[in-house]
């Protein structure tokens, strides 16, 4: 670990040395590249300087305290042990920098919610689902934007695809990937008796045109009347869109706007976030990761995370996280429940690295 923040320190004075240089100064995109670098490795930089002192402080202050008389070694000790907390503290820090940074952690997503086992009540559950994120969304200051819906007619969703664009979204959202799941009773119940549904959940990010290029003789695009919202609009209009990419097999398609021209850019904006993920689960299957399909089947044998109501409980799975507060997270005050999950998962790769 050490070795590495010495190369980042040396790495950190050359950047600095270039950024004065007069043939940079007349290059704007070149100055923009090592600005860029400079304030990543200042950050890192200074928490290991501040790792340094610390260490250095603490050793005076046990030389101190192996060398003086009794009225200074309380002293000594007392230093000792406040510098302790803080060289673990800075320690931690510095661990974090380890870990490879996530390109997409600034991007925004598309979330993709699909009811799986249980019925009704898993369609149920899948509204339940959206209702947390668009909640939790609204009180973080993102917008939502519905992509696709199909509704079901006890006011559940078979599936919600929906865009969340905001701050960080993806780097808070990230790991909701996989299946949730519900116990409880559901209204229709006369006995009584805890039933288990299951729904999926996909957080893709957000891909530009210039991030992945689609050609157009790779698609196949198919316009349609829409079933949903619009009114008679949508009896008398094929405003509905569906883009098939042929080189994958990808389908998308979008039919809640009125436009046929708005329901196309919403299915490539869905069709490029699908395409990025598809290339990333293949690169990571190259080079021999192990990644489940964040998609999954919906069965509740994939299970991420564990909702269950007569218990007012919420366990993740991954994180090794129950908090008993099931009401308030599904009433979407997720933050800090969201940033122990991000917490523990980091600690568990630290360890893994």
């Amino acid at each position: 670990m050490f070795e590495k923040f010495e190369k980042l320190k040396k790495e950190y004075k050359e950047v600095e040395k270039k950024l004065t240089l007069p043939e940079i100064a007349d290059n704007p995109s070149k100055i923009e590249e090592l600005g860029r670098r400079y304030g990543e490795l200042k950050e890192q930089v200074e928490t290991y300087r501040k790792y340094l002192k610390l260490k250095k402080e603490y050793e005076q202050a046990k030389n101190l305290f192996e060398q003086e008389k009794a009225d200074m070694k309380d002293l000594a000790a007392e230093e000792m042990e406040i510098l302790s907390e803080k060289i673990e503290k800075t320690e931690k820090e510095l661990k974090n920098y380890l870990l490879p940074k996530d390109p997409d952690e600034n991007k925004d997503v598309i979330i993709e919610i699909r009811a799986g086992t249980g019925g009704d009540e898993a369609a149920l559950f899948c509204y339940e689902l959206y209702r947390m994120y668009a909640r939790f969304a609204e009180s973080s200051g993102w917008n939502i934007d519905i992509y696709s819906s199909n509704k079901t007619g006890l006011g559940g969703f078979k599936e919600i695809i929906f865009s969340v664009e905001g701050k960080n979204v993806y780097g808070n959202l990230k790991w909701e990937s996989g299946v949730h799941r519900v116990q409880r009773v559901p209204e229709t119940e006369s006995g009584g008796r805890i039933h288990t549904s299951a729904c999926s959940v996909a957080v893709l990010s957000h891909a530009d045109p210039v991030e992945i290029n689609i050609s157009k003789d790779d698609l196949r695009i198919d316009t349609y009347r829409a079933s949903g919202k619009g009114g008679q609009h949508v009896n008398v209009t094929d405003s509905a869109v569906r883009i098939t990419h042929l080189p994958t097999g990808i389908v998308v398609q979008c039919q809640d706007e009125r436009s046929q021209m708005q329901n196309k850019r919403k299915a490539m904006n869905m069709l490029r976030a699908r395409i990025k993920e598809h290339v990333k689960i293949q690169q990571e299957k190259e080079q021999g990761a192990r990644r489940r399909n964040q998609i999954g089947s919906g069965d509740r044998s994939e299970k991420i995370r564990t909702y269950n109501f007569p218990q007012n409980r919420v366990t993740d799975h991954r994180a090794g996280l129950t908090v008993h507060k099931l009401e308030e997270l599904i009433d979407g005050n997720l933050a800090e429940f969201l940033e122990e999950i991000k917490k523990r998962i980091r600690e568990k790769q630290l360890r893994e690295l």
